[in-house]
């Protein structure tokens, strides 16, 4: 029995990755280094590849004793503190954060600024210690208060003023969920008082917009494979929502990971991946799966 594969067009990287895997190979064309703060993205396939190019990975200890090099910022963005390390050590800083980022990170300074005149908060619905997350964080001195879900709201204090933001790859429902939390609590603790509560909805919707276009690509296949690197906060999101459709769903991270038994009684396979998933990496499986239906 023939094997069909079919690889989704829509997945793969984002705008704001592609941006920034584009700067990087730009650069190292010009240069045979070029130093990156963090994983350019969470991707570990694509990270070896621009390794090979010259890309090296820096974490930030690493870049408070670097000097006189390039430094790639990659799209998650980064708190004004890099920015001070770079002046310092005389760093050029290659900027490729994702301009839906970097207009979010303006957004939460201003309102950090009112706030403050307000004896308000910020909070922001996002993955504690993710990269975005921390860029997100560092407008506000460090004071924003973040929430991954309903068990962190005890954290806000309900009685004072609150703007609210999301980072970016965060589903809308979910943010949608807790904006109600929030105002509900606030209304109770304000004892009939208005409250002043502001929310922004952040959410990068090329990302978001996935979610409901893997519905129903999940449950045209006999088997999915999705192809993520473990560490993408977004590739876990939409492996669960391909799973919730289509239990024979499987998450691979390369080739390796791949088990012929999965299509052993299949006619079909779908191949999906997150925003930091490469084309050529979803290919070369398509590739290699087709010899398990010969």
């Amino acid at each position: 029995m023939s094997l069909q594969v079919t690889i989704d067009p829509h997945s793969g990287f984002c705008f704001g990755v592609v941006y920034a895997i584009e700067v990087a190979e730009r650069e190292l064309r010009k240069s045979p280094v070029l130093y990156c703060l963090g994983d350019i993205v969470h991707n570990n396939m694509e990270v070896n590849r621009l390794r090979s190019l010259g890309l090296v990975i820096i974490d930030h200890e690493q870049l408070g004793n670097l000097s006189n090099s390039k430094v790639l910022i990659r799209a998650h963005g980064e708190p004004p503190e890099t920015y001070q390390t770079a002046l310092k050590n005389n760093l050029e800083l290659i900027d490729a954060s994702c301009p839906i980022v970097l207009h979010l990170q303006n957004s939460i300074r201003q309102g950090y600024l009112e706030m403050n005149r307000k004896n308000g908060q910020i909070v922001i619905y996002g993955k504690e210690g993710h990269a975005e997350v921390n860029g997100l964080k560092g407008q506000t001195n460090g004071t924003a208060i973040i929430i991954g879900d309903e068990n962190d709201l005890p954290r806000i204090d309900f009685s004072r003023p609150v703007t609210f933001y999301s980072q970016t790859t965060k589903s809308v429902e979910g943010f949608n969920r807790i904006v109600q939390m929030i105002r509900t609590r606030m209304e109770e603790a304000s004892g009939g008082r208005e409250i002043d509560f502001k929310w922004n909805d952040s959410i990068c919707r090329q990302v978001s917009n996935r979610s409901g276009h893997l519905r129903d690509f999940s449950s045209r296949f006999d088997v999915i494979i999705f192809v993520s690197g473990q560490k993408s906060s977004n590739g876990m999101i939409l492996y669960r929502v391909c799973k919730e459709v289509n239990e024979q769903t499987y998450l691979v991270s390369a080739l390796k990971d791949v088990n012929p038994l999965w299509f052993r009684d299949a006619a079909s396979v779908g191949i999906c991946g997150a925003t930091s998933t490469p084309m050529w990496l979803m290919e070369e499986i398509g590739q290699n799966i087709l010899k398990y239906g010969k």
